[in-house]
């Protein structure tokens, strides 16, 4: 499986319940938090839903 390093590049203040809880289950929350993924389908679902918000980068 490929790696991903996925980024939070935008605040989740005034999103909706869902994209937060995305964000969260991603193991992010803070802005600038770097996190190292699998990219499984799930996960490219999960980053599907929010890449308004983060920045997403093969490794």
């Amino acid at each position: 499986m490929n790696k991903v390093l996925v980024t939070q590049i935008r605040s989740t203040i005034k999103r909706p319940k869902r994209q937060v809880l995305t964000i969260q289950a991603l193991g992010l929350g803070k802005l600038n938090r770097t996190v190292e993924k699998e990219l499984t389908p799930q996960i490219a679902g999960m980053i599907n839903k929010v890449r308004h918000l983060i920045d997403v980068k093969e490794v």
